[in-house]
Parts: structure tokens; C-alpha cells; sequence
């Protein structure tokens, strides 16, 4: 079985990525950070049923290159208001499940021509919002994209009557059917693809939508809205929600219309929304399905076997890009004994290449962290690294007015250690020494979380091994741990990291639908 094809649109393939170097392409995004600058500072509404809802409290999105400057003001939502969003979400439902699979799907593939069109004002946005560089923006955008033209033929796949085996004298089939109204609850990382794959297989499967964006992404996430109003969604089958989680969000959660609740973000809110959602509140006549994408605590392991060299470029890259901010993101590089020493110095040297600084400027291979309590929080996690290992690079707040830390390395870590375990989210890798490979392998399993890992080793037999006993949901050989495509990597974890969703695979829609069995007894004549 594979991912249909689309008549007009052919079979999927991963969308390009922007080539920088080229002159055109420089020019382009620039005149699109221009244009979307110009836009900064203005009020949103929330939308419930198209209708724009104003609240008395406000809430700030800010650039965090540039902390004073506001991105978006929007409204701090009521629990009262929640109820509001569900309950039309769920009056909505009875209509948007009767349109044609097929229709549906047609609403996916023009949204992803819609971000086409758009695409270096789309990145701009993030460029502002979250402090990402252009080619980390871009790409985010191209996996939004990808995962609108790959699900959308997902559901041509999956749309009317499924083969079983047939019993003599019956019909019999299975339908794939949608669930009901559900929550979507994004991260600020990736804030064009995550909300847009979470978002488009909710309604592509037939479902209603009450998208609660992260505090730090609003605005982006509002122009997805736009872009998927514009491309056929109706303004009843998805609603735009701000508001605090712990009051407003937990109201969508608890909410007895509420059917499903698809989130991505960190492991101790992905449990607190496990544990809501397990409760059965008077008049809900269904479990609640969750579908959580959580945490990760990822390890580089870099055998004695490895070319040190694509080691160390991958251990950086997987570190430091996007300021370490990927649940994805190397945060332990575990090396062998035997080339330690030459793998700390290596590294050290290629760390202190990178530059930090404002993400609109494109010299600058890292930007700022996402908010003030992030840099806060990996300051401190800088203080446990001193106790528990030594800072061979970095540790240091970054020059400049945004919340910009140094990329540091902390070497000599022990596998118990603080540094080790938590996830810290940020631009700090630990490198952990071991004594050999089956060494490493504990270590790199060492933790609470799956997510994903990589291994360096030019010994066949020592990958062999990992794929077998290295246990994440994203295991990659000789290459970096970041960045895994749709259609190609499914994404998702083991363990603490999530309910191993994978998306941009073909077992993600199916958690958005439910399966009905029918049987027909045939007539004699």
C-alpha cells in the first residue's frame, strides 16, 4: 500500500527547499520581512464560528531578537469562551463530516498552493515571532507544505469502502469514518508545520477544529488559519482559540463535546493533558482520543569505528540548529573512550564557528531562544552543567538586546547526571564518554524518553545492533537526527516522548478516524 496519487497533482514528493545563495531568492525573503514588518504590532480576534471575538484582557506576542518589539496582540480567552468554540465545533461537525473525502482533500492541496504563493512572507512571520533563521523558517514552511499534499492523498487512500476478506453469503466492508469535534494544540518550534499537519488531518478526515496556538505563535498561526479559510475550510469547521492553557485550554480539553485532543509540545503538559483527558465528565459518551507528541532527550552515539570528521558536523548541526529548540535536537553526544579527546577538540573548533544573532540577518547561523524563562532556564541549566561536567565552549549569554545564549558544550558528563536526563531545550549538548559500543548503547537508552538518535560507525554489525536495540522512533545512521521528511521519516516516540504518532506516515490519519465494520447478508433469488 502506498500514499495515492493525486490525478492532477501526480504521486507525492517532498517540496524543495529556498536556495539562499541565489541572488533572486535573497531579494525575495528580504522584501518579505520588509512587508511583513510593516504589519507587525496589530490586534487579532479570536474566531468562533467566523465570528471576531474581542476580550477584555490582551495578550503580546514579541519578537525575541528584538524583545520590545510586538509581533501580534491577542485575546486571553475565558474558560466560558471554550465551551463557546467546542460546542460550535461540535454543531459543525454533522455537516463538514458529510463533504466529500475528495472535496476535503481539494481544500488541502490549495492551502499548500496558497503557502507556495506565500511562502517568504510565511517565513518572515517566524523570522519575527520565533527567532528562526531563514533556512530553518523555510524549511518549516516546505514541511507544512508536505504535509498538505500528503495527506490530502492519504485520504484519497483511505476514503470509502476498505477490502476484508469476504464471508460466503455476505458484503462485507470497512469504512473509515471521522471521530468528532477535537482540540489541536501546537508547539511554537515549528509553528508553520506542526499546527498545519496536526490541523489539516483533523479536518482532511472529516473532523472539526478548535486550534489553540502556543503563546509565542500566534500570529503565524493565525496567517495558517487565513491561508486554510481561503483555501475552502469553512469558518465553522475550525476556530481560532488564544487564550492561558490552565484555564481556557483546560476548559477545551475537559469539555464533554470535546472528541480528540492532538498535541505536541512538552512531556509534563502532554500528561496533564493524558490525565484530563482520561476523565469521563456527566454527558461525554466516548474516551477521548489523544494523540501526544511529547519530549526527547536525544543521543549522537559516535563509535570508535566513525569518521570523526561527519561526526562532529552532524552532532553540531543536530545541537545547535534552531538554537537547539527541536525535540529532535542532539542534547547528548555519546562518544567512545577511544576517540574522546579528538571529538571534544574537533567540536569545540566547529561550535566556535557559529554566529548568533538577530534571525532576520542572515549571517547568523543561530538566533535567539524563544522567550526570556527559556534563556532564564538554560542559564541555569549552564550553572548544573559547571557542577557536573566542564563548559569547553559557550555557556555565556550572546551579545545583542534578544535572548540570545552562547552554543555550549559541556564535556566529562556522567549518564545519571541532571544535564543527561532533563530535557533542556535550548543550545547546550552534553558529551558523555563510554567505554565501548555496548556502553554506549545503554547510555543512548538511558533515558525516560524515545525520540530520536543517531549512530556514527562505519562497522556493519554494530548498526545492525541499533536498529534492533537503540529504541526511539527516529533512529538515523551516519547522518544528522534532525530534520526527518515527510513520506520518508515518520515521525514520532517511544517512552515519554509521545504516543509515537508518526506523523507524515500512513498510520497518522488513522488517528483522526474510527473504523466501521459493515456486513450485508446477500438475498437468494
Amino acid at each position: 500500500m502506498g500514499t495515492a496519487t493525486h490525478p492532477k497533482r501526480g504521486e507525492f514528493r517532498n517540496e524543495p527547499l529556498t536556495d539562499f545563495s541565489k541572488a533572486e531568492n535573497r531579494k525575495a525573503q528580504q522584501q518579505a520581512l520588509d512587508k511583513v514588518k510593516a504589519e507587525l504590532g496589530r490586534e487579532y480576534p479570536l474566531l468562533i464560528d467566523g465570528e471576531e471575538i474581542h476580550t477584555a484582557e490582551k495578550t503580546k506576542s514579541t519578537n525575541p531578537s528584538h524583545p520590545e518589539q510586538v509581533v501580534g496582540v491577542f485575546q486571553k480567552a475565558t474558560p466560558e469562551l471554550a465551551v463557546r468554540a467546542i460546542e460550535s465545533a461540535h454543531r459543525a461537525f454533522d455537516t463538514w463530516k458529510r463533504v466529500a473525502a475528495e472535496k476535503r482533500a481539494e481544500c488541502l492541496f490549495r492551502a499548500a498552493d496558497i503557502f507556495r504563493k506565500r511562502r517568504f512572507e510565511l517565513n518572515a512571520w517566524m523570522i519575527y515571532e520565533v527567532g528562526k533563521t531563514w533556512p530553518e523558517a523555510d524549511a518549516d514552511i516546505a514541511e507544512a507544505i508536505d504535509f498538505c499534499e500528503y495527506y490530502g492523498r492519504e485520504m484519497l487512500r483511505l476514503a470509502g469502502p476498505q477490502p476484508v476478506l469476504q464471508a460466503p453469503g455476505e458484503k462485507n466492508y470497512l469504512l473509515y469514518i471521522p471521530l468528532g469535534a477535537g482540540v489541536v494544540i501546537p508547539p511554537w518550534n515549528f509553528p508553520s508545520a506542526i499546527p498545519t499537519g496536526m490541523v489539516g488531518a483533523a479536518l482532511v478526515t472529516g473532523n472539526t477544529v478548535v486550534l489553540k496556538p502556543s503563546s509565542d505563535a500566534m500570529a503565524i498561526a493565525w496567517q495558517l488559519v487565513e491561508a486554510m479559510y481561503e483555501a475552502g475550510i469553512p469558518k465553522h469547521a475550525l476556530h481560532f482559540f488564544t487564550g492561558p492553557g490552565s484555564t481556557a485550554g483546560d476548559a477545551l480539553i475537559a469539555n464533554p463535546k470535546t472528541r480528540f485532543i492532538a498535541f505536541t509540545g512538552s512531556k509534563e503538559v502532554g500528561l496533564h493533558i493524558s490525565e484530563l483527558a482520561g476523565k469521563a465528565p456527566k454527558g461525554q459518551i466516548w474516551i477521548k482520543r489523544t494523540v501526544l507528541e511529547m519530549g526527547g532527550k536525544d543521543a549522537i552515539v559516535v563509535d570508535e569505528e566513525a569518521d570523526v570528521d561527519a561526526a562532529v558536523e552532524g552532532v553540531a548541526v543536530s545541537a545547535f540548529g534552531y538554537q537547539g529548540q527541536k525535540c529532535s535536537a542532539c542534547s547528548r553526544a555519546i562518544v567512545s573512550e577511544k576517540v574522546y579527546k579528538e571529538f571534544v577538540d574537533k567540536l569545540t573548533k566547529r561550535v566556535q564557528t557559529i554566529k548568533v544573532g538577530p534571525s532576520e540577518d542572515p549571517a547568523n547561523y543561530m538566533g535567539p531562544v524563544v522567550n526570556a524563562n527559556a534563556l532564564k532556564s538554560m542559564l541555569e541549566y549552564v550553572e548544573v552543567g559547571k557542577k557536573e561536567g566542564k563548559v569547553v565552549t559557550g555557556g555565556k549569554r550572546a551579545a545583542g538586546d534578544g535572548y540570545f545564549l552562547e552554543p555550549t558544550v559541556i564535556a566529562d558528563v556522567k549518564p545519571n547526571a541532571r544535564l543527561a536526563q532533563e530535557e533542556i531545550f535550548g543550545p547546550v549538548l552534553a558529551v558523555i564518554p563510554a567505554k565501548d559500543f555496548d556502553d554506549a548503547l545503554k547510555i543512548a537508552n538511558g533515558t525516560e524518553f524515545g525520540l530520536t538518535g543517531a549512530l556514527y560507525s562505519k562497522n556493519p554489525k554494530k548498526i545492525a545492533r541499533a536498529a534492533e536495540e537503540f529504541h526511539v522512533g527516529n533512529l538515523y545512521f551516519n547522518r544528522k537526527c534532525t530534520g526527518a521528511l515527510v513520506g520518508v521519516q515518520p515521525f514520532g516516540g517511544f517512552n515519554m516522548s509521545g504516543t509515537d504518532s508518526k506523523a507524515g506516515g500512513q498510520d497518522y490519519l488513522l488517528l483522526f478516524l474510527q473504523g466501521k465494520s459493515v456486513s450485508e447478508k446477500l438475498q437468494k433469488h
